[in-house]
């Protein structure tokens, strides 16, 4: 009887240990799942491979849904943000992030657009200038008479007049 008592002290025992870890397990939360708030912020930062110009968190593609499943597993299995965007730009590359991540590459995206509009800007100034007359060598243009402009006039209208009296 003491040893039937001893085992049943046991299996209680082994019990209530067994309910305490599923309460701290279940108190924990479940470790590999990962909110939907973390794997949209990673898919933010990454653009659908199938439309253009259309970030992976509000695409509602299949090749979208399959990849913010995929972001969801890498987080779960403990990868960092940049980690997961890394490792999509390693296998489909720069495109699924919009700009480059090389450092220089992406100085020189954004660099060369930003001078190419400088130098038109420029380069429209100076001829608004010219055409105003403000800029040749440096000095402003001062019109100058033609003394033979009224005689390109007159001899211009005098033919004009033949051709009509001629054609009555």
């Amino acid at each position: 009887m003491k040893r039937l008592i001893m085992m049943g002290i046991g299996a209680l025992a082994v019990l209530v240990l067994a309910f305490a870890l599923t309460g701290i397990a279940a108190a924990q939360g479940d470790p590999k799942k990962v909110s939907d708030d973390a794997v949209n912020a990673v898919a933010r930062k990454l653009y659908c491979p199938v439309c253009e110009n259309i970030p992976l968190d509000v695409c509602g593609t299949t090749a979208c849904a399959q990849w913010r499943e995929e972001i969801r597993l890498q987080l779960a299995e403990g990868a960092t943000d940049q980690q997961v965007i890394d490792d999509f730009v390693k296998r489909f590359g720069d495109r699924v992030v919009g700009t480059p991540q090389d450092p220089t590459l992406r100085a020189l995206s954004l660099a060369i657009p930003l001078g190419i509009s400088a130098l038109s800007l420029i380069a429209a100034i100076l001829v608004f200038m010219s055409w105003r007359g403000e800029l040749v060598r440096g000095k402003k243009v001062q019109p100058v008479a033609s003394p033979s402009a009224p005689a390109t006039i007159d001899s211009y209208r005098a033919r004009i007049e033949r051709d009509l009296a001629a054609r009555r």
